[in-house]
């Protein structure tokens, strides 16, 4: 079997997920506007017009995210039929988040769709989906478990489609996220038991911007006390040293002390080193 009908069968099997969810009743999905999110929605709100069913659509706008992914959502939420809302939630009014704790991301996952739930359930609806993807299944991710206590549908990981597929869904589909790189959490970019203030994730927000502006495409500024540690692709390595030094003023300017190029490059996860 060749790869594009492997791929074709797994968007079959996402179409009919979902058909199968909406027989049942209105759906609501947590919606960053990220590539998975993009495709669940898509496809949910394709099966649900044939049925005659309404699809929900949660973005929240939090301290956590950059506005940019808000704009992002709206765009994408705005070309489907889909009823969408943004709700607003500071992480860092809950003290359990403000020192980073390694279980981060199951307490802030269980109150952001705990929220949405809320929410949803005003209007009748009683299933949930979010866009964990099976290749999530193999890295840290504490967030899962607060998904599977809540009773939220992942069909992404349920069916077995890994990030690489699901962004040739989104090919498939003609979503402009298709080629979008990840944008996780700011606190990802603190070590596990760090101090997290506004002023922090600002600084490292306004970073990652400095060294976007140079066309690289996945970019991450990780802060250990007053080192700043840059992630960028390898392909990416030579011509950030052409531009070393103006990239290095700007940072310092924004109040980062040390400045390092990190020599294994780009990749998730990089804080979730246990030892």
């Amino acid at each position: 079997m060749t790869q594009s009908n492997e791929l074709l069968i797994k968007k079959e099997k996402l179409n009919q997920y979902f058909y199968q969810l909406l027989e049942k009743g209105d759906i609501c999905i947590a919606f960053s506007g990220g590539v998975d999110s993009s495709v669940l929605l898509k496809t949910a709100t394709d099966q649900a017009d044939k049925l005659n069913r309404k699809v929900y659509a949660i973005t929240f706008q939090t301290v956590l995210h950059t506005q940019a992914d808000l704009i992002n959502a709206k765009n994408i939420a705005s070309k489907t039929s889909a009823i969408h809302n943004v709700i607003e939630i500071n992480e860092l009014d809950n003290e359990q988040l403000l020192n980073n704790p390694i279980d981060r991301c199951y307490i802030c996952k269980n109150h952001l769709f705990g929220q949405m739930m809320e929410y949803a359930k005003r209007f009748g609806v009683e299933i949930f989906v979010e866009g964990t993807n099976r290749d999530d299944l193999d890295v840290y991710r504490p967030g899962i478990k607060a998904v599977k206590e809540l009773g939220v549908h992942s069909p992404l990981a349920e069916l077995e489609i890994r990030k690489a597929e699901v962004r040739e869904l989104a090919r498939l589909e003609n979503l402009e996220v298709a080629s979008r790189p990840s944008t996780p959490c700011m606190a990802t970019r603190l070590p596990y038991n760090t101090r997290i203030t506004e002023e922090i994730l600002e600084r490292i927000k306004s970073g990652e911007e400095v060294v976007r502006a140079y066309g690289y495409q996945n970019v991450r500024v990780r802060l250990h006390g007053d080192i700043a540690r840059i992630e960028i692709d390898f392909s990416d390595f030579t011509d950030f040293l052409i531009h070393k030094e103006e990239i290095a003023k700007k940072l310092k300017e924004l109040g980062f002390r040390y400045i390092t190029l990190d020599m294994e490059g780009f990749r998730s996860g990089s804080m979730d080193i246990f030892e």
